[in-house]
């Protein structure tokens, strides 16, 4: 009950950061519950996985109904993780938690490069620019060659999402654009469906198990959805530039810090 009561005030702040900013938001989730709501980093990964697929889920039908989802990529996308998403769920339970909030930290940096190479789709309000501007392109058909690609992506991108809980769409979205030569609202539509696949593989392959604290995962995720809507209101607001470069600046100081604590409990 206490820790589920933690868990909304933080669910609320990182759903507002997620409606304010963008999908990068969601990466505060797991930090956030192991310092501030007590959880261990199993059991925080478990309820960040829970609030990215609900997130992408919520996300899709727009995208679907705008005709932004590539649905025999993204479907072939998200399947060819499976592997990689049991994969990484079974080293979740088995790595030593400093270890692992070691290599989450890890992660924040790449997240924060992310932010600091101006993608567009890193803030809500590029990402809104992006999708009232793009046009649409057909891609390449999804050949052999590309299908072998996704595939070894694919495995890897569930391997982040089984083992840290996050959607992976900082991988995700330059394969599609790059790779898959999909227009940038293509990608952006398309990759909500790989994560929503990749995060129910992966909390799926949690049930059961005492790493799945519910009355926190719950709170904390709808209070982050609530957060979100929040966010997204005053999105439009925020200047891009500004918001990138405050929030990168915030997730290195964030790295710095998990892996200073992971350290010193090490």
């Amino acid at each position: 009950m206490t820790r589920g009561l933690l868990a909304s005030p933080l669910g609320l702040l990182v759903g507002f950061s997620l409606g304010a900013l963008g999908s990068g938001g969601s990466i505060l989730a797991v930090p956030m519950l192991v310092y501030a709501a007590g959880q261990s980093p199993q059991e925080a990964t478990a309820a960040s996985l829970l609030l990215v697929g609900t997130a992408a889920l919520a996300g899709l039908p727009k995208h679907l109904r705008a005709g932004r989802v590539r649905s025999l990529t993204g479907i072939v996308f998200g399947l060819s993780g499976i592997g990689g998403s049991l994969a990484g769920t079974a080293l979740n339970r088995r790595i030593d938690p400093n270890l692992l909030l070691l290599s989450f930290s890890g992660l924040i940096l790449i997240a924060a490069w992310r932010m600091l190479t101006a993608c567009p789709s890193c803030t809500r309000t590029g990402e809104e620019r992006v999708l009232a501007n793009g046009a649409q392109q057909r891609p390449h058909r999804l050949d052999a060659g590309r299908a072998l690609l996704l595939l070894t992506v694919g495995t890897a991108v569930g391997f982040l999402t089984g083992l840290f809980g996050v959607g992976g769409g900082f991988v995700i979205i330059p394969v599609l654009t790059l790779i898959m030569q999909f227009a940038m609202p293509e990608a952006i539509g398309t990759s909500l469906l790989i994560v929503a696949i990749n995060s129910a593989v992966a909390l799926l392959a949690r049930l059961g198990s005492a790493q799945i604290d519910w009355g926190v995962a719950l709170a904390f995720t709808v209070a982050a959805v609530i957060g979100s809507q929040l966010g997204s209101q005053v999105a439009g607001q925020l200047d891009p530039e500004r918001s990138l470069r405050a929030f990168a600046a915030a997730l290195v100081l964030l790295a710095i810090y998990t892996a200073a604590r992971a350290l010193s409990f090490g």
